[in-house]
């Protein structure tokens, strides 16, 4: 049992040595970290609030009284920013977090299973990945009323298909080797199995595709916000912020540039760190 209980920090100090190796995702890293950290303290520093109208001040140059500018009711840019981060942030983790869950949930008990249950958990899941999920999103968040809450729960509910079957694939696997047949014998419960013997070892392709699908939750809840039906104003979010300066495009550039640059740096940050812990958690490698 020691030298079992052992194992688990001898691999996570191999994927760590692994994952420092990929330039790339340490710089990815650090730029995510710097961006949470600013969007958490940055609001609670900022002297000015998020949603406060100063008809005076609208659309004013990057200056040292508002380092982003202002937008076209007076509002402080850069105190938007962060606040739209927490928001957009926010979102496309929980979004990530629970899609991942179900997905999990629901390729762990379809491959463990097997026969029946396996055949209508996959093709509930077929069915789904069939639905055009882009004009579905622009349905339903209508009727979300424009919460993060809603906007998460539409995500989620069309964001865990894929990796049903990556992990469904894995399981199947898994549930043939001898420490999971050793646990049958033992008397332990099949949900025990699951959670703690097959999921664990599954856990690879978990990580990564939770790292890649905030990415995409982001960027589809910017979509959504940029349309009009995402985050509604006076929240702000990146996406609502790109919406209503696209009508000030030619005389406040600064106003799509700022929100623009966080959404692509915040994606190109998470794809690079999701391609650095798959390189990391392969098995296979043999660095």
């Amino acid at each position: 049992m020691a030298s079992a209980g052992g194992a688990e920090p001898r691999r996570a100090r191999r994927v760590w040595r692994q994952l420092r190796r990929h330039r790339a995702a340490v710089c990815a890293l650090w730029v995510l970290s710097a961006i949470a950290l600013l969007v958490l303290l940055g609001p609670a520093l900022s002297p000015y609030s998020y949603d406060k109208v100063r008809l005076q001040e609208r659309l004013h140059a990057p200056c040292a009284a508002h380092w982003l500018g202002t937008d076209e009711l007076g509002r402080d840019v850069l105190t938007r920013l962060l606040h739209g981060g927490r928001v957009s942030l926010l979102v496309g983790v929980a979004a990530a977090l629970l899609s991942s869950l179900i997905g999990s949930l629901v390729g762990a008990v379809a491959g463990y299973y097997g026969r029946l249950t396996d055949t209508l958990l996959m093709r509930w899941t077929d069915i789904m990945l069939a639905i055009p999920s882009l004009p579905l999103l622009l349905i339903l968040s209508r009727f979300a009323g424009g919460t993060v809450g809603g906007i998460v729960v539409i995500l989620m509910a069309f964001g865990w298909m894929s990796l049903a079957r990556v992990v469904r694939g894995s399981v199947l696997s898994l549930r043939e080797i001898e420490f999971v047949d050793a646990a049958r014998v033992v008397g332990a419960r099949p949900a025990r199995i699951i959670m703690v013997h097959i999921v664990p070892n599954a856990l690879a392709p978990i990580l990564v595709y939770t790292t890649l699908n905030v990415g995409y939750a982001i960027l589809a809840e910017s979509s959504l916000s940029y349309l009009g039906l995402g985050i509604r104003p006076p929240v702000p979010s990146w996406g609502n912020m790109l919406l209503h300066a696209q009508q000030h495009l030619g005389d406040a550039p600064w106003l799509a540039l700022f929100p623009g640059l966080m959404i692509f740096s915040s994606l190109l940050a998470i794809n690079f760190l999701g391609d650095g812990l798959r390189d990391a958690l392969d098995p296979h490698d043999p660095r």
